[in-house]
């Protein structure tokens, strides 16, 4: 197969006010081939991805070939290395994620295979969900066994509280066995972090997730042994196998959370977890529960463990992608379809 046409995508949601904390300004990105095979990825940025995509990597991308895996690999490491006089990280390569799932899909739709075939063996036929937001008792109603709730620090002691009625309502909805978690999106520090576990000990929570923001490398890293045996976990905001790299350097995190459709895609994604297993560190994506970053899960040595965001109870939101795999019983796996197995919602796009 060779590129015919590559288009990047900004979605038409009908909540733009909140479209990051909602969407996470992600893009479609569609790659076409001389013999009629399309495939589809989705990636971040938002307008500026799309720009990237649409008159960057567009151009390079042209008449190239796309018959293996190593194709694809070969790609990323191009593309990758003509943006970075402005790229490394944050949106180039959030673009650039975008551009490598549509390949793989491409790739798994022209082999009639799912994309968890193309990157090795399966290790899992299903994995255990977690769900994130702040209603616990309406997940436990789905089915959910774990959770994560969201926790921002605003200076008010009162925080401190905050997190202990959660712990122990969450603790008493969902037993003693199950895994909760906290996602401090950065707002933590130091302090904050060593009091919350002091505080949070009797509840036996599994992470902190994001306490400190990604350039604090040394801080989160001596925060691991003074918390345990809460593990201190991040890295959504975290870009290529060359920061990880850094992570793993500097001893900064207990469990890595790269997010497929911004640290680089499935290729990035792969030689992530190489560096993890180098380490001996347990790989967690972000927002793996999704179509993207499950197929990956389940044939790779990520653990069985992936995020889902139900939403509120009764709340409406734009369905982009048709056919995304659902949790059933607190489970969830990906379809056997080719490729990631979605369709793409044309009255968004």
């Amino acid at each position: 197969m060779k590129i015919v046409d590559v288009r990047a995508i900004y979605p038409k949601y009908q909540y733009p006010l909140a479209a990051w904390r909602v969407y996470f300004w992600q893009i479609v990105v569609k790659v076409e081939t001389d013999v009629g095979q399309v495939g589809l990825g989705y990636g971040g940025g938002g307008l500026a991805a799309v720009e990237i995509v649409n008159r960057h990597f567009r151009d390079l991308l042209l008449g190239r070939e796309v018959n293996s895996v190593n194709d694809i690999a070969a790609i990323w490491d191009d593309l990758y290395t003509a943006s970075l006089p402005y790229g490394r990280r944050g949106v180039a390569v959030m673009a650039l994620s975008g551009l490598d799932l549509a390949l793989w899909d491409l790739l798994g739709r022209a082999e009639g295979a799912p994309v968890y075939q193309l990157i090795g063996q399966k290790t899992k036929d299903r994995v255990l969900a977690y769900a994130t937001g702040l209603d616990p008792e309406w997940y436990a109603e789905l089915g959910f066994t774990a959770h994560k709730t969201p926790h921002r620090w605003t200076g008010d002691p009162a925080d401190y509280e905050r997190a202990e009625v959660w712990a122990a309502q969450a603790r008493q909805i969902f037993g003693p066995d199950a895994l909760l978690m906290i996602d401090c999106y950065m707002s933590w520090d130091e302090a904050v972090t060593l009091e919350m576990a002091r505080r949070l000990a009797a509840y036996n929570i599994y992470w902190f997730e994001d306490a400190l923001t990604p350039d604090h490398l040394e801080g989160q890293a001596a925060l691991r042994a003074p918390v345990k045996p809460v593990l201190i976990a991040g890295g959504e905001h975290e870009f290529t196998h060359y920061g990880f790299q850094e992570v793993a350097r500097t001893g900064a995190l207990d469990l890595w959370q790269p997010d497929i459709t911004w640290c680089g895609g499935i290729t990035a994604g792969l030689r992530i977890i190489e560096l993890a297993g180098q380490a001996g560190l347990p790989v967690v994506p972000h927002r793996g529960g999704e179509a993207w970053g499950l197929h990956l899960i389940v044939a790779s040595a990520c653990d069985d463990l992936a995020e889902v965001l139900p939403g509120k109870r009764g709340a409406s939101k734009d369905q982009l992608w048709f056919d995304e795999p659902q949790p059933v019983g607190g489970f969830i796996a990906p379809t056997d379809a080719p490729g990631f197995g979605l369709r793409l919602n044309e009255e968004l796009v």
